[in-house]
C-alpha cells in the first residue's frame, strides 16, 4: 500500500481547522486549530506541522454555494491556497466542503458538547471531515483502477 500524508485544512476568516490522516490514508483526525493573525504567522505554524508530519499534499475545503457555484468566500479561500501552496511548496487538492461545519456542529452535539463554546473543536473537526472525505474519494478511486487491470 501506498504511504500518504496530507493535510486537511477547514480555512476560514478567523481561524484554520488542520487535520492529519494516517499513512496508510485510512483515517482523518483532527490535529489543531490555527488562530489566523497574519499570513507569515499561519505559513509557519503549518510549516511546522508540514515537516512533522512529512507532508506530501494539500486538501482544502472550498465552500461551494448550495446552488454548487463559486461565491465570493470560494474565491476568497482559493486566493489564500495558492499563497500558502506556494509558501509550502506543496500541492493542493479541493474537496467540496459544503456542510462540513454543519456536520461538525452536529457531531458536537452528539457528543453533548456546545458547538458556541467549541468554534475551534468545530473547524478541526470540519477539517477531519474534508479530509476523510478526500481520503474516501482516492480510495473509492484506486479501487476502480484496480478492477480495470487486467
Amino acid at each position: 500500500m501506498q504511504r500518504i500524508s496530507a493535510l486537511g485544512l477547514d480555512i476560514g476568516s478567523k481561524r484554520i481547522g488542520v487535520a492529519g490522516c494516517d499513512f496508510t490514508g485510512l483515517i482523518a483526525s483532527g490535529l489543531t486549530t490555527i488562530d489566523r493573525t497574519s499570513f507569515d504567522q499561519d505559513v509557519a505554524q503549518l510549516r511546522e506541522w508540514v515537516e512533522q508530519r512529512e507532508v506530501q499534499v494539500l486538501v482544502v475545503g472550498l465552500p461551494y454555494s448550495m446552488n454548487g457555484t463559486l461565491g465570493t468566500q470560494a474565491k476568497k479561500v482559493q486566493n489564500y491556497t495558492k499563497r500558502l501552496a506556494a509558501a509550502l511548496q506543496l500541492p493542493v487538492e479541493y474537496v467540496d466542503e459544503r456542510l462540513s461545519s454543519y456536520e461538525a456542529e452536529e457531531l458536537l452535539k452528539a457528543e453533548k458538547r456546545s458547538p458556541s463554546r467549541n468554534k475551534g473543536l468545530i473547524d478541526r473537526k470540519a477539517a477531519a471531515i474534508i479530509l476523510q472525505q478526500w481520503l474516501d474519494m482516492r480510495r473509492s478511486a484506486n479501487r476502480r483502477i484496480g478492477d480495470q487491470t487486467p
